[in-house]
């Protein structure tokens, strides 16, 4: 085989690897984005939507309903469309995963991080976060981390919010929350549209925001 035909072979498996990953992703990404129309007007009207490439859709709602005063949310899928970040994301442990990124009516009390150490990016920010002296504690097999002096008052406010939070996803892969817009980021693996009820999902991110801004 000379090499012609070798450099002819490997653009054909590489643009077909590309088109069928850029056609799942976008078909995955728009099942999603069509079982959320039915809840996420409970957290207001979506004013923006976009492509990011075929592996992040972003919407933002610029007024959102209280407990939140502004939203954006990303659907974040693995880079299916190019082999060799395809792989990366493989070796990463990366998947799917929708982000939610809020202002809050009242900012949080204090700043605080609960991320999954095995997730690519709960990895980079639990670095990040020790490297600026954040104090760290095992919290529910994830690793909470607040700023010195706070950790015990981090724990209580997640022992206050775990309710809500459980009520919205069994896993998390980070929560952050920052006395700073956007005061709170939630990060979490794709939802079932066949087997979780939009209305219900969103009213539990609703449930959680107003655990958050609660004053006690």
């Amino acid at each position: 085989m000379d090499s012609q035909t070798i450099i002819l072979a490997a653009v054909v498996v590489f643009m077909g690897w590309f088109g069928l990953g850029m056609i799942y992703n976008l078909r995955r990404g728009d099942r999603i984005l069509r079982w959320m129309q039915d809840g996420l007007p409970l957290i207001g009207q979506r004013t923006t939507f976009r492509w990011l490439g075929s592996s992040v859709a972003e919407m933002g709602i610029a007024k959102a309903k209280r407990p939140f005063h502004r939203m954006d949310v990303l659907l974040v899928l693995k880079p299916r469309d190019v082999f060799w970040m395809a792989l990366l994301a493989l070796i990463q442990g990366r998947d799917d995963m929708i982000i939610f990124r809020a202002a809050l009516s009242t900012p949080p009390l204090l700043d605080l991080e609960l991320a999954d150490p095995k997730s690519w990016t709960g990895r980079d920010v639990l670095r990040k976060l020790a490297q600026r002296g954040w104090e760290v504690t095992n919290y529910q097999g994830m690793r909470l981390m607040a700023p010195r002096g706070l950790l015990q008052l981090a724990i209580e406010t997640m022992d206050r919010l775990s309710g809500p939070m459980q009520a919205l996803s069994p896993r998390y892969i980070r929560l952050s929350l920052r006395k700073m817009a956007p005061n709170i980021e939630i990060h979490l693996p794709f939802p079932n549209p066949s087997q979780t009820d939009a209305r219900a999902y969103f009213e539990s991110l609703c449930d959680l925001g107003r655990a958050v801004v609660e004053r006690r």
